[in-house]
Parts: C-alpha cells; structure tokens; sequence
C-alpha cells in the first residue's frame, strides 16, 4: 500500500512541474503539434493570438490590454504571460483568466486568452426605504446600467446608502449588498441593497458645564443643526396660551418643573390635550463638529476671546436618544481699548475711526471687526472708502499689540497702495442682447478710478434688465499691477426675458374671463422691417412691446399695445412710452340673463417721457405723461350716475419714484413711488351750474375733473440667509377742485381679494388687493350728486410678508410667504379713519418663470366684516397671475 501511494506521488509532482500558476491562475499546456519542455525555457515569436470567452468585451481590446502582440518574442515558462494575466486581471471587468498554448510550430506559438466576463448591472433594488428615499439613494449610487459590477461598486454603494441614512439620523443603519441573477438578460445581475435602519436617534438632551456668564438657552440656540428638545423656559408664556382652559394647572406645572425638559413638557401636553407633534434635532456627526466651532464665534463674539471647549462626549441614554456633555472654558471677557491706526495718508485716523465705528469699552468682538474693516452689507466699511478711490490693493491688518486686564489695543496696520484705474471692459455671454444695450448700463468706464460701490451698483443695474440670470451675472475683476490698472469682464448669462399670459379667472358678474397677453421685454423696432432679424421676433435693443386682449364673449372686451423705449436718443436715460386700449362692455340683464342694446366703450392713448436723476441720488426717477380717455356711454346703467352720453378725460401725471431693490426676489432695497394726476378745472369755463341737482350727469362728466394723489413705498430687510421680510405701506386720494362738482365715477379705488383688474376696469378704476375677503367686497357706494356712484375716494393699506425661496434657479424662482394685512377703502375723506382697518393674514407661494411672468396662489382668512351687516371675510383663496399685489 505504501509503495502505490509514493506512486501516486510521483505521477502529481511530475505533473506539477509542466504547469505554471500566475496569480492564482492555470497556464494549462497544449500539445498539438509540439511538446513543450517547462524544465527548459525557449525563446517564442507570437505568431497569433485569439481570445475565447468574451462575450460582450472588444477582443482586440483585451489583447492590447494584455500587452502581447502578434510578433512579440516570449519566453515559455516567461514573465511576459504572467505580466499578461495581471494587466487583464486588474482592469476588473474579468472574473476568471488564464492564456493558452493553442499550437507551436518550430520557434512560433500560437495563443489564447481564456477568460469569464464579470457580470454586467441590469437593475437596482433597495429594500427598506420609502420611496422618495429610493430615488434620492439610486441618484446619490448613480449607477449606469450595464456596468460591469465588481466589488468595488458593491463596497461603494454599501458606503453610500450608510452614509445618506446617517445623516438623517439613523445611525444604526445596517446595509447588506448582494446580486442576484437576472433571468432575462444573459450575463446581467440585479445588485440589491437590503437596508436595515433601525431607530432614528435624536437629540435628548444638551448639558453644558463651565457656564457662568452667558445663557445656555442662548447659546443652545447657537447650535442650529444640533437641537435639544427644547426646554419649557422657552415655551412658558406661549402654552400658557394654548392651555388656556386650563391655566391653573399649567402654572403649577411650570412653577414645579421649571427646569422639565421638552420630554416632560410632551408628556404633560399629550395627556392633557392630545398635542404629539413635537421632536427634536437628529444627531448627526459633521453638523455637531460645525456648531461646535458656531458656539466658539458666538462666544468670541461676546468678548471671550479666549474660549474653547475643553471636552465633549456624545453617548446614548436609556431610551435609545443621544445626549450631548460638552465642557466649557470662558475665559475672561475682553474689551477694546486703544485704536491705532499706522500707515494712512490718504484718510486720517478721525475717518477712519467714525467709519469703523468701533469705541473705546466696547467689546472685544474680532468678528465685527472685520466685517467693519473688509465688507459691511449693511452700511460703508473701511476698505470700501480705499477701493471707492481706486486702492484696489489696499489692506488693513489688525494686531494685538497689548492684552493688559481685560483690556486689548489693537493696531491697525495700513498697506494703501497705489490708485488702479479701469483698463479694459469686455461683456461675454450676450447671445440675444446687444452690446450697446448693457454697455449704457455701465457704470464701471474705462479710464475712471476703479470703484467697488459702483461695480457692485453696475451689477444691480444688469440684473434689472431682466434678460439675464441676476444669480450668475458676475463681474471677473483681474488686476495688472505692472500698470496698475484693472480689467473687468461682465460674465452673463442670457435667459428668455419675452412672456405669454394665458389666464382665466372669474370676474364677479362677468363670469369667466380669459386673457391672453404677449411682451417682448427685449424688442428691436428698428429691425422691426430686417427680415433676418426675426427670432421670431427682431430683439436686442432692450425695448418692450406688449399686445393684451381680454374677454368673455360679446359682454366684456379689452385690448391694448404699448411700447416702451427705456433710452431714448440713446445717450441718456430718458425714456419714452406710449400705449393705446379700447374696451367695450354690453349691457346684461341677470334676471332674464339677455344681453340689452346698452353698452359702454372706451378709447384711451397715453404718451409718456421720464428720466434719472441724479438728485438726491441716481436711484430717483421722474416720469410725466399725458392721457386721453373718451366714454361712449348708451342705455348703459351701471353705478356711473347717468346712462347717456360721452365722457372726455385729460389727465397729467407727474410721478417721483425711487428703486433699490433688486428684481424678482430682493433680499435688501426699497421701492418707493409718489404720484399725482391731474385734470384741467373746467368748471371754470365751462359756464354750467354745478350746483343745480338736476344737471344731467353727460353734461357733469363731458369734461371729467379730478386730482389724485398715490403714495406706494416697498422696504426689504433681509433677517438670515435668503429670508427676507417686505413691508408694504399704500395710500390714495380722490378729489374734486371744487365741492359743487364733487367726484365723478371715475378713477375711483376698489378693495378686496386678490387685486386683478376685473369688471369696470375700462373706467380706470384703481384695484386694491386686501387677501381674506372676496373680490371688491370694500368698496363702498356713495350717494353721489346725480345718482348713485360705486368705489371709494380714499383709501389706506399696510402689509408684511415674510419670504423664503425654494429656488433660485434661472429655470424658475420659487417662494413661500406668510403675509399679515390690514386696510380700509372709504367713499369720503371725512369717513377716512386709519386706525379701525380690516386686517387679514394667511400664506401663500410664489413662482416666476420668464416665459409666464409672477404666478401667485394665497389662502388669506379676514377678521373682520367688509361692509356693515355682512360677515367676516373669511378663508378666501385668491389667484394672481402676471403682476404685483399693490
């Protein structure tokens, strides 16, 4: 038996011996024409190679991949087949490998790569996740179909999906991936990803040690990413609200447990009254680390320049949650004492001192220093007043130079520079809009002194225009300090600026009212007649053209063009406008719902001529038109006061404005507007008895007379980030020169619901929206001098809205809001009383995309009555299209 297994042996070893394994893999030996001796290395020319296996890989690809070409000279057994089978092996596409002697013939060979294909990804399955969280995971792996999977990919995914559950919270997410065999497609596999969750873990609580001087609420509200469940302290006055049916109870609970947490405080509220909807903040490692370093600035800006935390441990309790022990050193508080300034010659230090504004006991707060040094959003900064001069290059540094108590001098060391002036001024990214056009809009001039105020105010500028995206309109600033002298290139970015208005809304007794609108804010009329110019239509010169047509069948027509030329000449900015509008309504019975033979028609032409000034400042303007209205009035009866006749007005309007907010969704500026429009007093000549009851109304209003006064002001204030609040305050008056004439029936105010112009709007009637109550629902009826007359003569509105953007994208900007409004619409100035207006509030969102302008959707609920009698507005929703509420 011993003898056959030492045999046996000796057969396996000598088999081994003429067969070489690299890298795991078999050099298997053919022998066809030739015996190849192992023991004995020969020199080979490849007369061929051919690859077998591959099923969907280029195989001249993998034969260059190997690095063997026909005519190579190999040895066998040789480095060079081993060197092969690992450059393919490596490139990871290839599960199995090994390369052949097909046949040799003298000192040729013939071989072949043997190989196995890796499977290919057909699909992905995840398991354990929602759906909006399959799909936000499936773009985060971002997988190709029909990438070969390997390991590598698997491990990938399986960090990915780890990490995307981690930081919402789930910290004890368990992620398997497998593949599984795809029955349809030949050599595909689906990859599933099996996750496992677990519990989300929040915040319970934060505990810190080492405060002594400032409030731990305070500086818990420092870490906004990392939130404990916040403490009654907090909420005390505010549930002392909400269980007001109950105040007793709350109070002993909140002088026995003034120091509960947020969990106790859930558990009073659920069983009391049934609240669950409180949580807290998720644990997530990064944004600790991040509001770690918030809660050190908060610190340094207060003065303690010199805290730090000591240590931090974040450990889970005994339900499952996280808290949070961090250990904080104070230090001393510090303040500033002296302020030197070393190396200033252009400006002294009393300039410099009022512009910094930084005084002597006041603390210690490095970070307001250098806001005030470098760049202030909110006011002049010091190195603004250097670069408004032309020092591009100047620098301010402040050193410590003494630390005596709790008192630090800081010096301020000033590098000046030289004066850089403007050099070259080049515009890229006007695909549509000519150059002429956005260069009258500069104010950065080659050859002036380089200034920072007016290249951020030259940005404003072409972010107005409206024809590019103000998020990527970009100056690229590249100094030449061998010459000193700087060169700017507006970097822009084109977006359609044209808009269509395809609307219908329910115009009160008009019924459904549709509009279709077209304006081209970028028209050419000088190639109006160039043919080649048309795309679709000729554009460039920064003109508007806008055509409007408004109805709903035979009982309400509108139609309007007006055209807009904002620099007239060319030169300067003095613009020139006109517009022409005719507007028919029939007569309509509602009770046997037939159209009668009255009717009224309007024909009205504006021309209008307005220009910058630079007085106070440039952002004032000053506009003055003339308008001429004519009413043709027949058998029509419907609050004018008469029912027969013709009705000519000729108004002057004089408006001062002033705008330095930005477009479509300002973070910071104001818009302020005063107007005036006036008639001729044709009383005066006219030589009829005012005063006389019986003079009919066509003789009253042949000539319409009239002053009104209109008052608009818009203020932005930005609060933290993109979050933005606008204050909004309207008045108007309506007036007659003389008692004996009174107000007529036109250009009187209507109030209520969401401030679209609809019915009697061809009378010229000023439309209020007041969100909350229905549409004209304020608006008061007056027993005028001949006859009853609808709408107000006075009226007053104040609103504020609170904004923050979804989007701002070029595609589309998205925003929500939340609005509070109070106003009031009187028919007489001695009913006017502004401090008994009906208030309203509500929320709503905002989207403008350039092709359809502003879309808007509100839900508003008004307190109060809109008219003696009647009930509260209500919740009302209210839809706007294509314009600002006034």
């Amino acid at each position: 038996m011993r003898q056959l297994l030492v045999l046996f042996a000796l057969v396996l070893f000598s088999q081994a011996a003429h067969a070489q394994i690299g890298l795991g893999k078999k050099w298997k030996k053919q022998q066809q024409n030739t015996q190849i001796d192992y023991s004995n290395p020969k020199t080979y020319t490849i007369e061929a190679i051919t690859v077998k296996g591959a099923n969907t890989l280029n195989k001249n690809a993998l034969i260059s991949l190997s690095g063997l070409k026909t005519g190579d000279k190999i040895k066998v057994p040789g480095d060079k087949i081993s060197n092969a089978i690992r450059k393919l092996w490596k490139q990871g596409i290839i599960a199995d490998v090994s390369i052949k002697v097909e046949k040799t013939e003298g000192d040729k060979i013939w071989l072949i790569i043997d190989l196995t294909e890796r499977p290919r990804l057909s699909i992905i399955e995840i398991y354990g996740a929602n759906k909006t969280q399959t799909k936000e995971l499936k773009e985060e792996i971002d997988i190709a179909k029909g990438k070969v999977l390997t390991s590598a990919i698997q491990k990938n995914t399986e960090i990915i999906a780890s990490k995307y559950f981690i930081k919402k919270g789930f910290l004890n997410t368990k992620v398997k991936i497998y593949s599984e065999k795809d029955m349809l497609l030949a050599n595909h596999v689906k990859m599933i990803v099996d996750i496992d969750k677990g519990k989300k873990v929040h915040i319970d609580r934060i505990n810190f040690d080492g405060v002594k001087d400032l409030d731990e609420t305070k500086l818990k509200s420092k870490m906004k990413k990392t939130n404990e469940k916040v403490r009654v302290t907090i909420f005390k006055d505010l549930t002392s609200r909400i269980l007001h049916t109950d105040a007793q109870k709350a109070k002993e609970f909140f002088s026995e447990s003034y120091t509960s947490t947020w969990k106790d405080f859930k558990m009073y509220l659920n069983k009391h009254i049934k609240l669950n909807f409180f949580s807290s903040s998720k644990f997530i490692g990064s944004e600790f680390e991040e509001d770690k370093k918030k809660l050190i600035a908060y610190y340094n800006s207060k003065g303690y320049r010199d805290a730090r935390i000591l240590r931090d441990s974040v450990y889970v309790n005994e339900g499952g949650d996280v808290n949070i022990d961090i250990e904080v050193f104070e230090g001393k508080k510090y303040y500033f004492r002296d302020i030197k300034w070393v190396g200033n010659f252009i400006y002294t230090d009393e300039t410099l001192d009022k512009v910094l504004g930084i005084k002597t006991g006041d603390v210690y707060d490095m970070e307001n220093l250098n806001k005030r040094l470098t760049f202030d959003p909110t006011k002049q900064d010091v190195t603004s007043i250097y670069m408004d001069n032309g020092y591009l290059a100047s620098s301010i540094t402040p050193v410590e130079v003494r630390v005596e108590g709790d008192s630090i001098d800081i010096e301020m060391r000033v590098h000046e520079g030289k004066q850089f002036r403007i050099g070259n001024v080049a515009i890229s990214g006007n695909d549509r809009t000519n150059d002429h056009v956005i260069i009258r809009e500069l104010y950065t001039v080659p050859g002036d002194l380089f200034n920072r105020s007016l290249l951020i105010r030259t940005q404003k500028e072409l972010s107005q225009l409206g024809y590019f995206d103000p998020e990527q309109t970009t100056p690229n600033v590249v100094p030449n300090m061998a010459n000193e002298t700087v060169d700017i290139t507006w970097e822009l970015v084109e977006r359609p600026s044209d808009q269509i208005e395809l609307s219908g809304g329910w115009g009160g007794s008009y019924g459904f009212i549709g509009t279709l609108g077209l304006s081209f804010n970028n028209f050419s009329f000088r190639n109006i007649f160039n043919k080649k110019a048309y795309r679709p239509l000729p554009t460039g010169d920064g003109q508007k053209l806008s055509l409007r047509a408004q109805a709903n069948g035979k009982q309400y027509q509108s139609y309007s063009i007006s055209f807009q030329e904002p620099w007239l000449g060319g030169k300067k900015r003095q613009s020139f406008s006109t517009s022409f509008s005719y507007s028919s309504q029939k007569q309509y019975n509602y009770l046997t719902r037939e159209y009668g033979d009255g009717f009224l028609r309007m024909f009205g032409v504006t021309v209008g001529l307005g220009r910058r000034l630079k007085w106070p400042d440039d952002y004032f303007s000053l506009s003055n038109s003339i308008t001429f209205n004519r009413y043709d009035i027949n058998k029509y009866d419907y609050g004018l006061g008469f029912t027969e006749g013709y009705a000519n007005n000729i108004s002057f309007n004089t408006t001062l404005s002033r705008n330095s907010a930005e477009p479509i969704y300002p973070r910071n500026g104001s818009s302020y507007t005063l107007s005036a429009t006036l008639t001729p007093p044709y009383h005066l000549w006219t030589g009829l008895n005012y005063k006389n009851r019986d003079l009919p109304g066509e003789d009253r209003y042949k000539w319409i007379e009239y002053y009104k006064i209109m008052f608009d002001a818009k203020n932005y204030m930005k609060i933290v980030g993109n979050l933005v609040v606008e204050s909004k305050v309207h008045f108007g008056f309506l007036g007659a020169y003389s008692e004996k004439v009174g107000v007529g029936p036109f250009e009187r105010f209507v109030m209520g619901g969401s401030g679209l112009a609809g019915q009697n709007y061809i009378l010229g009637t000023e439309v209020v929206s007041l969100r909350g109550y229905e549409d004209r629902a304020i608006t008061p009826n007056n027993q005028g001098i001949s006859g009853d007359i609808d709408g107000g003569t006075a009226y007053c509105k104040f609103s504020a809205e609170l904004r923050y953007p979804v989007s701002l994208a070029q595609a589309a900007t998205i925003y929500v809001l939340a609005f509070a409004e109070a106003g009031d619409n009187w028919g007489t100035f001695s009913n006017v009383n502004p401090f008994s207006l009906k208030k309203s509030a509500g929320f709503g969102a905002r989207i403008f995309m350039p092709a359809f302008g502003l879309i808007g959707i509100d839900w508003g609920y008004g307190f109060d009555s809109p008219k003696p009698g009647q009930s509260k507005g209500g919740s009302q929703i209210h839809f706007t299209i294509g314009q600002q509420l006034r």
